[in-house]
Formats: C-alpha cells, sequence, structure tokens
C-alpha cells in the first residue's frame, strides 16, 4: 500500500531506447512529481517533464511542456487513465506513457489483495483496449492485454519488494482491425496491437502485430514507492504501406520487430 505525505516530492529519472521500424531513438527524461490531495481527500501525484536528451542531444522543452501536469496515483480508489494525447507535445507522449504504464501496474498489483508473499500470482484478465492515438500523426493505435503478476520476492532486510508484471495477448483481443488483411495472426496468438500512421505526402502506413511486455518493479517496503522499474516491450509486426486511408490500396507485407526497453528509477 502505498503511503502518502502532502507535498511530498520525488523525481524519477527515465532513460529508453525505441527501435522501430526503421531508425532507433534513444532518449532521457526527469519527471518532478509533487504530492497534492485532491478535494475529494484523495493523494495524488502532478508530475511535470524536464531535461529531455534526444539521442544524446539537450533539447528544449516543448513550448507547451510546463503547463503539463502529469497526474498519477496509486491510491486504490484512482484508476489509471491515459492523458489526452492530442493536448500534448508528441516528445512527451512516450515518457507519459512510459511512467503511466509502472504506475498502472503497481495500482493494479496493489488493488489484487492477494500478494503478500514471496512467489504469489495472479491473472488478471483485462483485454480492454489501451489508446495512443493523437488524431493528427497516428490515426489509430491500440492494443489489448492481461496481466500476469507475481510477486517475486519479499525482501525484510532491505525493506524492498520485487513485482514482475507481464502483459500478455489476451485470448480474445478486444481491439478493432480497419482492415481485414490484419486479423491474420502474426504470431502464435491473436493479434493484439494495431496502429494506423499517416506521413506527410499523404500515404499511410497499417501495422498490425504481437506485443508483449515484461516488467520489473521494486518498491518500498516501508511506503509503497517505487524505486526502480524496467520494461522489455517487443511487438512481432506485419505492416503495409498504403495509398488510401482505408487501407485497402497496400503494397506487399514488410515483416520486422519493434522494441522498447525503459529503464527508471527514483533519484535520490
Amino acid at each position: 500500500m502505498r503511503r502518502y505525505e502532502a507535498g511530498e516530492s520525488l523525481t524519477y529519472h527515465m532513460k529508453a531506447s525505441n527501435q522501430g521500424r526503421t531508425s532507433t531513438i534513444h532518449y532521457e527524461a526527469d519527471a518532478r512529481g509533487t504530492v497534492t490531495k485532491t478535494a475529494d481527500g484523495h493523494f495524488v501525484e502532478q508530475f511535470r517533464w524536464s531535461d529531455l536528451i534526444f539521442n544524446g542531444q539537450a533539447i528544449s522543452p516543448p513550448a507547451n511542456a510546463s503547463d503539463l501536469r502529469q497526474q498519477l496515483s496509486l491510491d486504490p480508489a484512482i484508476s489509471p487513465s491515459l492523458p489526452d494525447f492530442s493536448h500534448i507535445n508528441p516528445i512527451l507522449i512516450g515518457p507519459c506513457a512510459d511512467l503511466l504504464t509502472f504506475y498502472a501496474d503497481l495500482w493494479l498489483a496493489m488493488k489484487q489483495g492477494t500478494l503478500a508473499q514471496s512467489g504469489d500470482r495472479v491473472y488478471v484478465k483485462h483485454g480492454i483496449p489501451n489508446s495512443w492515438a493523437d488524431g493528427n500523426r497516428t490515426l489509430l493505435g491500440q492494443d489489448s492485454i492481461d496481466f500476469d503478476i507475481v510477486l517475486s520476492e519479499v525482501n525484510t532486510e532491505r525493506g524492498t519488494a520485487r513485482l514482475v508484471v507481464r502483459h500478455v495477448p489476451p485470448k480474445q483481443a478486444q481491439i478493432r482491425f480497419p482492415a481485414k488483411w490484419m486479423e491474420t495472426a502474426v504470431g502464435d496468438t491473436p493479434n493484439n496491437w494495431v496502429e494506423v500512421t499517416k506521413s506527410d505526402e499523404w500515404k499511410y502506413l497499417g501495422e498490425v502485430g504481437q506485443e508483449t511486455f515484461y516488467v520489473e518493479i521494486i518498491m518500498s517496503l516501508a511506503d509503497g514507492k517505487i524505486l526502480s522499474a524496467t520494461m522489455d516491450n517487443p511487438v512481432s509486426v506485419s505492416a503495409r504501406e498504403c495509398s488510401d486511408a482505408a487501407l485497402m490500396n497496400c503494397g506487399d507485407p514488410k515483416n520486422y520487430q519493434i522494441r522498447r526497453r525503459i529503464e527508471l528509477r527514483l533519484v535520490p
């Protein structure tokens, strides 16, 4: 259980690599948070993003970065939710979504009430689509996953617990596929990931695939705070370049892997 104190401040440093279809992006960023209390008495953490480094180069914060307050909470009464990405600078979409993933995984584990000793395990059926579409370049972006959660270690000497959360394809994904060809399974399970992006040349890239996550979180036994976390997020993809938004007039399929690796640590 997370034990909050109003006015508490904390800073996380995030380091990530994103291997895409044609290139790999590396970024680092700091999320500086302050614990506040809502009008109805629940604790939340308000984060601002700063110190952005992309591919080894420090960059100036987006013009609206100071206005963004990413609200997260491990209070069981506050359900995790994605921000409206249409109002967020694209540079910050990745960091925001990744920090939310760590918080949402720990929040879900805490909600179960059955993870108390090393080796305790629970499978949570979810399947409800998550969206990262911004409505501009990314017209459709959804995945559908279940959760396999294991409390792998409780270390009372160190005062820490290690949580492993696997995001796995559900038996029946609940995402919608805009084209029939996207229904053909890429891996050994039904497809559970889809993305449609638009280029400046008014062409479209339709991608579909099998996505999994492997998340490890080290948390404090004293106050439930995340101390560090890692994420490995591979997606096996089949993609076609198309000349129409309906993805009917497309080229031959190309298969590849997208892989995202994220590291998070609490800054002392």
